[in-house]
This record gives structure tokens, C-alpha cells and sequence, in this order.
């Protein structure tokens, strides 16, 4: 399967911010089930990547004269092998048997994780905890923060794609199974659920394999994966810090979509 995409991000101030620095993990990388066709990223001046500590290409955007908006892009093109359910890595998981104030798992997570896996740490009982997480906390766009934690939204029984992958990632860790954040893109045609996509993998002996809760699916295959973390904030997108600018206003669309063989973007 061949997908296209097309990611804009805008912010815009009440006032001009004095200085700002942006961390993009906009570039996705090629591997066994996705090989990258095409890809660039588009930014007010000209940064050179890097690899952050989880492996995912980095570029550290600094502005350092004023400017009331800010506009990023990343567009390409990217073929999937849908065939393919697990991930070979020749490092270490165990950095992802770690928890984070965004995941740490509390009693009601840790009871509900044995209730659903007992002592079972295979495929099929992750999945029967992908599905019971997908049924205790419904998808609800809005009613949870981008700082809400694993135990809050598992306690408010809601959440978006974000408090889905938080609370499997608190859920595996507590049961000893290495565990991270995915950020990409998921080519869907569902309006309600966002092409901007957030999922788990788990680390069971002989790779990486994936578990949407959101759309209760155990293999990604239209999903393009962009970064990997302990939590939200290693592996998101964009994320900054600014000085000054008053009240922000942040629009982001993104597109992604099929395209037939041969076919160009």
C-alpha cells in the first residue's frame, strides 16, 4: 500500500514571542515495513537533523528574532507492506520497561492488567487488553488534556488515542513487558478518528508488535510510523517552548490518503 501525506502545523500569538525553540520529530524512517519513497520537512530557516536517545530523527528548530507565527510542514510519499506483524530491533527493549509521570500505572491499572493477561505474556493476551482498554475508556475527543495521565483517563473511563496507548504502555510495563509510544499517521476512512495517530508496541521475545487500542487493530498496516518513546512527550510531533507571545492559537491539518499504483502525488 502506497499513502501520501500532507502535515501542517501553524501557531499564532496574541503578541510576538522574543525567542522560541521547536523539537520536530516530523521525519519518518524506512525499515522492513515501510520503505520512505519521498519526504521533506518545511520550516522558517534550515536545521540538520539528528537522532534523539530512542533513535527517531530529530531536528531542533531556534528562532531567536521576534515572530508572531510560526508554520511547519512535512509532506512525502511512503509505501507499507501490510503483510508484516512484528518488528526486529537489534537494541536493548528494556529501556521501555521504564515508566513516566504520563504512564505510571496505579492500583485500578495494575488490577485491570491481570484481570485481562493473568499470567499470560503473549500476543493474544495483550490483545484481549487492547480490546478491554478500547471498551473501558470509549473514544472522546476533548475530554482529557494533552497532560492528562494513564490513571486519569483510565479513571474517567474516556479518552483519544494519546490516554489509549498511555494506559496499554502503564498496563504491559506493570506486567514486565517492555513497552513504547508510537506517533504517526493512520490512513483511515473514519472522519471522526484524526489521520494524526498515536499506538503501542510490545516487546514479546523476538520484536516489536503493535497494538491500536483506539481501532482495536494488531497489525499496522496503514499505519507510517514517525517516532517512538516512553510516553507523548518523547515521541510527539512537535513540541516547543517560547518566550513571550501572550495567548497561542495552534491549527493543524492533516491528510493522508491511499494512492493506486503508479500514481503520483
Amino acid at each position: 500500500m502506497k499513502l501520501a501525506i500532507h502535515h501542517d502545523t501553524r501557531y499564532t500569538y496574541a503578541n510576538q514571542v522574543s525567542a522560541s525553540i521547536q523539537f520536530l520529530r516530523l521525519t519518518p524512517q524506512s525499515n522492513a515495513r515501510q520503505q520512505i519513497l519521498a519526504w521533506q520537512v518545511q520550516m522558517p530557516k534550515q536545521v540538520r537533523s539528528q537522532l534523539d536517545p530512542y533513535g527517531n530523527v530529530l531536528h531542533v528548530l531556534t528562532l531567536e528574532e521576534p515572530h508572531s507565527a510560526l508554520a511547519l510542514s512535512a509532506q512525502g510519499q511512503v509505501e507499507i507492506d501490510p503483510t508484516l506483524e512484528v518488528e526486529h530491533d537489534s537494541q536493548s527493549p528494556l529501556p521501555f520497561l521504564r515508566t513516566s509521570r504520563l504512564t505510571q500505572a496505579d492500583a485500578a491499572l495494575i488490577d485491570f492488567a491481570r484481570q485481562h493477561c493473568g499470567s499470560r505474556r503473549d500476543r493474544a493476551a495483550l490483545i484481549m487488553l487492547m480490546d478491554g482498554l478500547a471498551e473501558r475508556m470509549p473514544y472522546s475527543p476533548g475530554a482529557t488534556a494533552v497532560d492528562s495521565t494513564a490513571a486519569e483517563a483510565f479513571a474517567a473511563g474516556v479518552g483519544v488515542c494519546q490516554d489509549h496507548t498511555h494506559a496499554f504502555l502503564a498496563c504491559a510495563r506493570s506486567l514486565g513487558i517492555p513497552a513504547r509510544y508510537v506517533s504517526g499517521y493512520l490512513c483511515t476512512e473514519d472522519a471522526s478518528h484524526l489521520a494524526s495517530h498515536a499506538w503501542a508496541e510490545a516487546w514479546l521475545g523476538d520484536g516489536w508488535y503493535s497494538f491500536d487500542v483506539t481501532n482495536r487493530l494488531a497489525r499496522p498496516d496503514r499505519h507510517l510510523k514517525l517516532a517512538v518513546g516512553l510516553d507523548y512527550l518523547d515521541a510527539c510531533p512537535v513540541r516547543g517552548m517560547r518566550r513571550g507571545g501572550g495567548a497561542e492559537s495552534m491549527l493543524a491539518q492533516v491528510q493522508v490518503r491511499s494512492l493506486l499504483q503508479g500514481q503520483q502525488q
